[in-house]
């Protein structure tokens, strides 16, 4: 049985992201979405929360179960007996930070082979980042981000007053 991790933030999980999750679940017998936990990073949602969102999304694959984990992602795979790792790609810039990474962890744990995914070309442009900019300004993330997912991720990320005229409460 091929278990294949799809490791990442995901604050907040994204379509470029469940696109990746969904790919990858074809080819693999076993996908685990693995929300890292990077002490360096101050993210809007709690790993719990990002954990519960992402099980909303990928609920449909059977396939597909989710964790969190706070330590060395190779420490996870033997843990699991992983041999994979899936990666999504949105431009060359990403390439050159995943493939020293990839490198890196084949060095740790000689059985982990990095798998990248190239985004499909509507989420190119598409990160975490980016939909928690446009949010906090107000702007509409609607095709950013998993239509069951949008409610409670505006709720946190977007201003209170744009917030409730999005949901057509006037003020």
């Amino acid at each position: 049985m091929k278990i294949a991790i799809c490791p990442g933030s995901f604050d907040p999980v994204t379509k470029g992201h469940l696109d990746i999750i969904s790919r990858a679940a074809r080819l693999f017998d076993r996908v685990i979405v693995l929300v890292v936990i990077n002490p360096a990073k101050n993210p809007s949602f709690s790993v719990e929360e990002r954990v519960e969102l992402i099980r909303r999304v990928t609920g449909h694959l059977s396939n597909v179960t989710v964790d969190a984990y706070h330590g060395l992602l190779v420490d996870y795979m033997r843990e699991k007996q992983a041999t994979v790792i899936v990666k999504g790609l949105r431009a060359v810039s990403d390439f050159e930070y995943e493939f020293q990474m990839a490198l890196t962890n084949k060095k740790l744990y000689p059985q982990a082979d990095t798998v990248f995914l190239t985004t499909n070309a509507e989420h190119m442009y598409l990160s975490s980042s980016i939909v928690k900019q446009v949010a906090s300004f107000g702007g509409d993330i609607a095709d950013f981000v998993p239509s069951q997912l949008l409610e409670d991720i505006q709720a946190r990320l977007c201003p209170r007053d744009t917030a409730q005229e999005a949901k057509g409460a006037s003020i």
